[in-house]
Order: structure tokens, then C-alpha cells, then sequence
């Protein structure tokens, strides 16, 4: 087995449980705002809740559910073995909700003028998985 190729220090990838609750409640049309009161750990309803409030021109508001969905991203990533750095492949659809969240929180510090917060996003987004910026932006449209 052959060895070459593969970064040996950098960390296995980080694989975010499965959350069957939030997503059977969202297939079954569900709204996110009734289930963040029901799950208010999930990154993915707080990432669905930005995405709603950006799409609707709710700067603020979009940027305020992003960053709780990012915080409660990370908080799940540490939960799951994540140090601070690593890939977050958005191939595993579990981690979908952190990498919009991060995606959204990105949009949103854009729209409001904050730089420096806009690079910081896209460089962890970048480091998390380099094509999850163009998967999200083909899902969001």
C-alpha cells in the first residue's frame, strides 16, 4: 500500500452526525423557524433561516442566524473531534448545515461592509473544503 500522495499530518476529516429528527420535520414541510425552537443546536435550520432572511433582504437579521449557526457548528465539529482545523467535506451531507451557515455568515459580512470578517469566512470555508463555496452557491442559485 503505497502512502504517497496523502498529507500524513493533516487530520482526518471531520463527518457530522445525522440529525433524521430535523431533516424527516423539513421534508415533511416543516418550517425552520418552528424548528429551531425544537432543535436549536442544528446548524441546518439556522443556515436555512439565514439563507430565507439574505434571500429576503434581512441583512441583518440573516447575518445574526448565520453566526448562530456557525457557533453551533463549531460547537458540533469540536463535539466530533475537530481542532480548530481540518477538512469538513461538503460531499457528507451532515455537515451541510455548518458549511452554509459559514457560506451565509460570509454573504452577510459582505453586505454590511465587514471585511476582515469576509476573508477570515472564506479562508475556514476554503480550508473546510475547497469546493464547498461552489456547491452551496449552485444549491442557493
Amino acid at each position: 500500500m503505497s502512502i504517497l500522495g496523502k498529507n500524513l499530518m493533516e487530520p482526518e476529516p471531520t463527518l457530522l452526525p445525522p440529525e433524521p429528527e430535523v431533516t424527516e420535520s423539513l421534508a415533511a414541510g416543516e418550517e425552520p423557524v418552528d424548528l429551531a425552537a425544537k432543535h436549536p443546536t442544528s446548524s441546518l435550520v439556522w443556515a436555512l433561516l439565514a439563507e430565507d432572511a439574505l434571500d429576503g433582504g434581512y441583512t441583518v437579521e440573516g447575518y445574526a442566524y448565520a453566526r448562530v449557526g456557525y457557533h453551533r457548528g463549531l460547537d458540533s465539529l469540536r463535539q466530533n473531534g475537530w481542532k480548530g482545523t481540518g477538512p469538513v467535506p461538503y460531499s457528507h451531507e451532515p455537515n451541510h448545515g455548518f458549511l452554509r451557515a459559514l457560506y451565509s455568515l460570509g454573504q452577510a459580512a459582505a453586505a454590511i461592509g465587514e471585511e476582515q470578517e469576509v476573508l477570515r469566512i472564506s479562508k475556514l470555508l476554503d480550508d473546510c473544503d475547497p469546493s464547498a463555496e461552489e456547491q452551496i452557491a449552485k444549491v442557493r442559485g
